[in-house]
């Protein structure tokens, strides 16, 4: 059954003081879904380098999204489809990996604030930035966004 996968700098935001980011985290996280040992990693960091938590509770922080979340390990086949993805879409490596660990928990959804809203990976995988408003227009009126907001992948160059 397809369901959620949650970026690291959406699962952050639980903490945040930004009241209105906090709500709609832990609204869309309360509903359900997965993280991936590379988002409890990154967490871990922000945890102790930005909010300055000590090391305890870090690990408090940590216990409790692990029994409120699936974890997606990460393995040789989550690394490999990250390079894939990373070469065809031409996203970053790390968000590859984010997006491979969602394609291989069969999740449907990618909650990320720093990915490419509406972007489609592999006709499986819609990346969805939760703190979003309404569509955005440009001059004319004319959405900045297609009706699928596909992004297909990358042409292979011989340069």
């Amino acid at each position: 059954m397809p369901g959620s996968f949650f970026d690291t700098n959406v699962v952050i935001y639980i903490a945040s003081a930004d009241a209105a980011k906090a709500d709609r985290a832990e609204r869309i996280i309360g509903a359900g879904g997965t993280i991936s040992v590379q988002v409890l990693n990154e967490i871990a960091q922000i945890a102790r380098r930005k909010m300055g938590l000590s090391w305890t509770e870090t690990h408090a922080f940590l216990s409790t999204l692990r029994g409120l979340l699936p974890v997606q390990p990460l393995t040789v086949e989550t690394h490999e489809t990250g390079l894939a993805l990373a070469e065809r879409y031409g996203l970053t490596t790390y968000d590859a990996m984010i997006a491979a660990a969602a394609l291989l928990a069969d999740c449907d959804t990618l909650w990320s604030e720093d990915m490419r809203h509406g972007m489609e990976i592999d006709d499986r995988l819609r990346i969805a930035d939760p703190f979003r408003g309404g569509r955005r227009r440009r001059a004319g009126g004319v959405s900045s966004l297609n009706s699928r907001n596909t992004v297909r992948p990358q042409q292979e160059s011989d340069s």
